[in-house]
């Protein structure tokens, strides 16, 4: 028999004949009126878990990792208010069921079901994946990545403070909510929890308002893997900064009553505080996993015998509240309706094309107010003596610098955030003086955690700022890439276009940089990004560019809620001459800041027929080669992609328009690099004759032989006589 049915025959056969498991008696504030509307959500939160399992032995359900034990989270969401965000554990079914209680209109079963049907009717996702969430309920949804979320909850809770004092056009939290994050005990063993919470405490320690409650969920196992006992208090009840609650998950009463305490101490301190709350873990991981083949029977058996629905059944008769029979008819009204229900929205129709599935993979737009710009009054003031100086060719990295200065001017929501962004002016002073001109507020130097740094963006863009994170170099996103993947860039899809977390990530990265760091200082990989659905990367490859680039990336976050790339060549960020030395030909002037490139709109320079299609530092060595070329009577014209993702593919073809042969260079690994995807373009767009000079598929080394993995201006010369020559 299914444990499910096995604990539901028990419960009932429990309460009728009043065999109620042993505890404390109800203490504590909890009113009547709540302790029943918690009752009523753990038994919805009941059923639902058992109709989805039921649902998928029919063939009609997907998703069976359920809350049952966990149904102690409804008195959590009853402590708190719907206008604190809940990034939820995806066993906190009891928790929505909850605060769907606290706000009027919305349909807890209805939408629920949807959700287990993968209809697309369901509010949240829909049909695109069984998840908890719900605008309404301000519960963001969440990937099963393990405690993905925690990083994010951080910014969104760091975001409450900044927004009383930097108000965003699309705030969404109230000046007094707080941000509640929830996992399990095995959870906060993972590196990105511990990371998060370490980094909360960082923070409070240094008394920044951090409005933030962590809730772990201990039942005491992870999947298999059964966590030591008192572990989870000995790893968290004394980290500095970072405030203990202990509560009886089994307990209604004592639940609410610890919860609200821990509540309260957050919205009034502004300080972040961790919940603890023990609780059973009822059936195994999921409808597929049978406990039985890791764990012996006494072990499951004893969690079932301490069923939360029979201790919150036993405080309810004791407090007079609920009768045994009264809790019984409870619990079968909810059974039928949920019985009902679920015959209804297997009827309801579900995705079945690519682009209905594809539709919400980049977000919707936003109206945004708008902006004559900063005066030019306050351009004198923030540029003070580099006013004079942008009518004078500069390296990009200068270019970099003023374009994000007049960014932050025009729009008091774009922040920015990263190791030693501040006060240094980040490792290659692209952000210098920034902090000078908008303060630590909008400056924000963070400890060295790249997943933080990218939670505290994602979490911020929940909150209407247009975040604008820093990763020193592209090797180091590697520790955090899953917060591009597995949160940032599903957000939208996962919730219907509902939840957008616009950013603009600055990477420095590329090759070419010479002696110094080897590999992880060059990195000439961008795979790890251009395969993840709905990105804008972008890489500019001289200073005007990337000071027009830079403003239409701001304006995808802004307006289109986008999640977009720079990736900035850290060879080209001094780069002053092109052909000789002094001519100062990769250099540029400022271009005026209502000038912009727009998305898919790629460069060109030369009209010769042979093309050489490149970007990033392989558009400098190419600019070289085509000049050595021209020596020989080659004619070329050099195409800089300038958008990596989406692939230019109009622009591009444009620019090949009178091409008679293209020769593709790519900086970055044979394995893997855009090279691929233009070379796959012109075999099925093209008729042109085409070859590609790619980097080697190895790492790079420090020293003389920094380049020698990677094409160069003689190797592109060569390669492109070779092509122009072939029959």
């Amino acid at each position: 028999m299914d444990r499910a049915d096995v604990v539901d025959k028990a419960f009932r056969e429990r309460v009728k004949s009043g065999d109620f498991p042993s505890g404390d008696p109800a203490s504590g504030p909890l009113t009547a009126h709540d302790a029943m509307a918690i009752y009523r959500a753990q038994c919805l939160s009941r059923n639902l878990d058992r109709r989805s399992r039921k649902m998928q032995s029919e063939g009609q359900g997907y998703y069976t990792i359920g809350s049952s034990g966990h149904e102690g989270m409804a008195a959590v969401a009853a402590a708190l208010r719907p206008a604190d965000m809940a990034f939820l554990h995806y066993r906190d079914g009891a928790f929505q069921c909850m605060r769907s209680a606290q706000v009027p209109g919305t349909t807890p079963v209805w939408d629920m079901l949807l959700s287990f049907a993968t209809s697309t009717e369901d509010p949240l996702s829909g049909g695109r994946h069984k998840v908890l969430g719900s605008k309404a309920l301000n519960i963001p949804p969440q990937t099963s990545t393990i405690a993905s979320h925690l990083p994010k909850a951080v910014g969104a809770a760091y975001s409450v403070g900044l927004a009383v004092r930097h108000r965003p056009e699309h705030q969404v939290m109230q000046d007094d909510s707080i941000v509640m994050c929830s996992f399990g005990d095995a959870s906060s063993n993972h590196s990105t929890a511990q990371g998060a919470i370490n980094s909360a405490c960082w923070t409070a320690y240094q008394s920044v308002p951090l409005p933030l409650l962590f809730v772990c969920e201990d039942n005491g196992i992870g999947i298999s893997t059964r966590t030591p006992k008192g572990w989870v208090a000995a790893n968290y009840a004394q980290k500095p900064g970072l405030k203990y609650f202990h509560a009886n998950g089994l307990d209604l009463y004592d639940t609410y009553r610890v919860a609200q305490e821990a509540a309260d101490y957050v919205r009034k301190r502004k300080k972040p505080a961790f919940l603890h709350v023990s609780l059973v873990r009822l059936y195994g991981h999921a409808g597929s996993d049978l406990q039985q083949a890791y764990l012996k029977k006494d072990i499951f058996e004893t969690w079932e015998a301490d069923d939360p629905l029979l201790h919150s059944a036993r405080l309810l008769n004791e407090t007079g509240v609920l009768a045994p029979e009264e809790a019984l008819a409870i619990y079968q009204e909810i059974e039928d309706q949920c019985t009902r229900v679920a015959a209804e929205v297997i009827t309801r129709p579900r995705l079945e094309t690519a682009e209905q599935v594809m539709a919400s993979v980049i977000p919707p737009e936003r109206p945004c107010a708008t902006t004559n710009g900063p005066s030019e009054e306050e351009r004198a003031a923030a540029f003070a003596g580099d006013l004079k100086q942008h009518q004078n060719p500069q390296p990009m990295s200068r270019l970099l610098n003023w374009a994000l200065t007049d960014l932050m001017l025009e729009y008091p929501e774009v922040v920015m955030m990263g190791e030693d962004v501040g006060r240094k002016g980040g490792v290659y002073g692209v952000t210098q003086k920034l902090i000078d001109r908008f303060g630590a507020d909008r400056m924000i130097d963070t400890l060295l955690d790249e997943q933080s740094i990218l939670g505290l963006a994602i979490g911020m863009g929940h909150n209407g700022f247009v975040p604008m994170p820093e990763i020193q170099f592209l090797a180091y996103l590697h520790n955090a890439e899953d917060q591009l993947r597995g949160e940032a860039a599903t957000l939208s899809f996962f919730s219907n276009g509902q939840f957008t977390n616009p950013m603009v990530l600055r990477i420095a990265g590329l090759g070419y940089q010479k002696g110094f760091g080897g590999h992880f200082h060059n990195d000439n990989s961008l795979a790890v990004l251009r395969d993840i659905p709905g990105i804008v990367i972008a890489c500019p490859s001289r200073g005007d560019d990337a000071a027009m680039m830079m403003r239409e990336c701001v304006r995808l976050a802004r307006e289109e809620q986008r999640v977009v790339v720079m990736v900035e060549p850290i060879a080209l960020y001094p780069m002053r001459d092109l052909l000789e030395d002094k001519d100062g030909g990769w250099m540029a002037t400022y271009p005026a800041p209502d000038r912009r490139i727009a998305l898919g709109e790629v460069g060109v320079e030369g009209q010769g027929p042979l093309a050489i299609l490149t970007y990033g530092n392989g558009r400098y060595l190419s600019t070289q080669a085509a000049a050595d070329l021209a020596r020989e009577g080659i004619e070329a014209r050099v195409i800089d992609m300038r958008w990596l993702a989406p692939l230019p593919e109009d622009g591009i073809l444009a620019a090949l328009e009178g091409a008679e042969k293209v020769l593709v260079v790519d900086e970055c690994r044979t394995t893997g690099s855009q090279s691929e995807a233009l070379m796959a373009l012109l075999h099925e767009k093209t008729d042109l004759p085409h070859a590609r000079l790619a980097a080697e598929d190895s790492f790079i080394a420090t020293g003389p032989a920094y380049a020698a993995t990677m094409p160069s201006r003689a190797s592109i010369a060569k390669a492109a006589k070779h092509l122009w020559s072939a029959s």
